[in-house]
């Protein structure tokens, strides 16, 4: 059990390692997605970004992606409230996404690179919201796949923070049976200085192609090259 001033100093370090970016429209507020070039044989990537983030963290991986081919019409980010449950509302509406974009596309899966909590919602939608059969590959950046203990210190008001807790009933029911079902590849990147992570082993999964990226805090492994290279080099596998 934390105490009150271990408590306050986990909130400051998880609020304090979030990006600060700009508030960028929610997938709903975006209007259809675009048709992507048919002729290309990459499967649509759909980033979900982490908690009290919006899509705009993704800004220098779409740019390693377009500079190895991709064009931004099968590059897209779901936007999300991040501070709403898991299981009962963000994994279904990261469903009803993903299936627009297949539809608009006419793609037959789509490859979801996540970072932090996007992982659990992600996650999710795969493992029970019949995202198996939807997704080609799964990148975990930074996850608290098997959940995190600086989220005790904002978990008492905030539902996100409760599902990212270890032993969560989200955490446990992710881990429960095969904690990689199904067809899909798996990776994670992990950093053993991640300061909101912890343990730092939270992040690797069973089953799954697990990298450790080296000292990196949280967030830099949204920027950091050497991640970049390994994440597309695992989506074109």
């Amino acid at each position: 059990m934390l105490t009150a001033r271990q408590g306050l100093i986990a909130l400051l370090t998880l609020c304090l390692a979030l990006p600060a970016v700009p508030a960028a429209a929610h997938a709903s507020d975006r209007g259809p997605v675009s048709v992507p070039d048919r002729a290309s044989p990459r499967s649509p990537v759909v980033f979900v970004h982490g908690y009290n983030a919006d899509p705009g963290v993704w800004g220098a991986l779409r740019a390693d992606l377009r500079a190895d081919g991709y064009t931004d019409a099968g590059l897209f980010s779901f936007g999300y409230d991040t501070h709403q449950s898991v299981n009962e509302v963000l994994a279904g509406r990261l469903g009803s996404y993903v299936e627009q974009v297949r539809r608009e596309t006419g793609a037959a899966k789509v490859d979801v690179v996540a970072h932090s909590f996007g992982s659990l919602v992600s996650r999710w939608y795969v493992k029970f919201g019949g995202g198996a059969a939807a997704v080609d590959h799964w990148v975990s950046l930074a996850g608290p796949n098997r959940g995190t203990s600086t989220a005790w210190a904002c978990a008492l008001w905030d539902q996100a923070c409760r599902d990212m807790t270890p032993g969560s009933y989200v955490v446990k029911n992710l881990g429960s049976g095969d904690p990689t079902p199904g067809a899909v590849k798996y990776a994670t990147f992990w950093s053993n200085c991640d300061e909101v992570i912890n343990p730092d082993d939270s992040v690797p999964l069973t089953g799954a192609a697990n990298t450790p990226v080296g000292c990196l805090a949280h967030n830099d492994l949204l920027g950091d090259d050497g991640t970049s290279a390994g994440v597309r080099a695992f989506l074109a596998s």
